[in-house]
């Protein structure tokens, strides 16, 4: 069982119970609680902060609700994941989970040449059925499936061997190879996962994920690479900070 401490403030109008469910959250999100790590029962737990036993329920139910605990018979609450928030930034994927401790992981779907479609080839400003490089890929976190990435490059950009995706970010292997990348336009959705993606990201059959696309060029301006994502929306969130000029 994991120890774990919370601060309760009783004169707070703010609800116990959520006050304990968000101190446990930061506890996940921090790293003090990992993917695996058991809680004591809720007795045992409303015994220790003090609390009634329909209080610390409702606090592990509101992060069961979030995914972040899971309840399993005959072992009890455990820690399932930290949902992963990712600034909107020109960084890779990769990258940000390995900056945030993440472990992040990979396997390659397809790393092959193809006929560019219709729309990669508008995105790439190349005519349709140009050789271009089709990559996808499924990312892991704590080995824990977290998106399905769709790239589509150059054919004569550079030449990407299936260790190096497994191992570096896409932008990483881009830039060591001589590729600047400056600019960059994203978008960023929300939709029904395909029954593939769902069963690729360990979620129910028509479970949500959230989508982004980027589009982007070298310090020359060339199209260098459009990418389509999709990610667990159970998992995963995009972060923006906005400022007033």
């Amino acid at each position: 069982m994991s120890a774990l401490t919370v601060d309760l403030d009783r004169s707070s109008p703010v609800p116990l119970y959520y006050q304990v469910a968000q101190q446990i959250e930061h506890a996940i999100n921090d790293g003090q609680l990992s993917p695996g790590d058991r809680l004591d029962n809720e007795i045992s737990l409303a015994e220790q902060f003090g609390l009634s036993r329909p209080t610390m329920r409702r606090a592990i139910q509101e992060l069961v609700d979030k995914g972040l605990l899971v309840r399993k018979r005959g072992v009890g609450t455990q820690v399932v994941h930290g949902q992963i928030s990712r600034p909107v930034e020109l960084t890779s994927l990769f990258d940000d989970l390995a900056g945030h401790h993440q472990a992040p992981r990979t396997d390659v779907l397809a790393n092959e040449v193809v006929d560019a479609p219709d729309e990669a080839a508008a995105m790439l400003a190349v005519q349709p059925g140009t050789p271009v490089l089709h990559l996808r890929r499924l990312r892991y976190a704590q080995n824990e499936p977290l998106a399905i990435m769709e790239n589509y490059l150059p054919e004569d950009l550079i030449a990407i061997g299936e260790m190096d995706l497994a191992g570096r970010g896409l932008y990483q292997l881009m830039r060591s190879k001589g590729v600047n990348i400056r600019v960059a336009k994203q978008r960023i959705g929300a939709r029904t996962g395909t029954p593939e993606e769902c069963t690729l990201l360990g979620e129910k059959r028509g479970s949500p994920v959230l989508t982004m696309e980027r589009a982007a060029h070298d310090d020359s301006g060339r199209a260098v690479e459009w990418g389509r994502h999709a990610y667990r929306a159970s998992q995963y969130s995009f972060e923006v900070t906005l400022v007033e000029h």
